[in-house]
């Protein structure tokens, strides 16, 4: 699993060339920290390989498994994404975060965390079943404490109830 995500680039001609990559439960397993644990994705990578660098685009599309922000259930969200990156050979150091400086001595790329930042930008930041699909006793759970909520901030202090009368 660990080498499925490296390029050796070292024995490409120069020109275009095409990866594709199974994005699953197991992908995730082994990222430390990872917000997502279950998913599965589809990853198209179109890499150009020049003379002092390599142009990566990558496409992402699939599912990962999050928490709807509605109910509080577990959903597929759908996923969907491109990133652009310039891997270019050096030694300095660059603060674009589009650009990746790899040493000249370098034989292979690892497109693992890319990938997986990908993943991670194309989130959907709020999260919530299509309509009807929700957790319905978590919802009438969420109605009943917003009607008490709501009961209790319609009930005024008496002592502000004086205060209406001063105009």
């Amino acid at each position: 699993m660990t080498d499925a995500f490296k390029i050796p680039f070292v024995g490409l001609k120069l020109g275009q060339h095409e990866f594709e990559f199974d994005v699953d439960d197991s992908f995730f397993e082994t990222l430390p920290y990872s917000l997502i644990e279950k998913g599965k994705l589809k990853v198209w990578l179109d890499l150009e390989k020049k003379e002092t660098m390599l142009s990566a685009s990558f496409q992402v599309d699939g599912t990962v498994e999050m928490v709807c922000s509605r109910c509080n259930a577990a959903m597929d969200a759908e996923i969907e994404g491109e990133l652009d990156l310039i891997y270019k050979f050096g030694l300095e150091s660059i603060d674009d975060e589009n650009l990746i400086v790899i040493s000249p001595d370098s034989f292979e790329i690892d497109v693992r965390q890319p990938i997986y930042e990908l993943i991670t930008v194309s989130l959907p930041l709020r999260p919530i079943h299509e309509e009807g699909k929700c957790d319905e006793e978590m919802l009438k759970l969420i109605e009943k404490f917003q009607a008490k909520e709501k009961k209790e901030n319609d009930e005024t202090d008496p002592r502000w109830s004086a205060l209406k009368n001063l105009n």
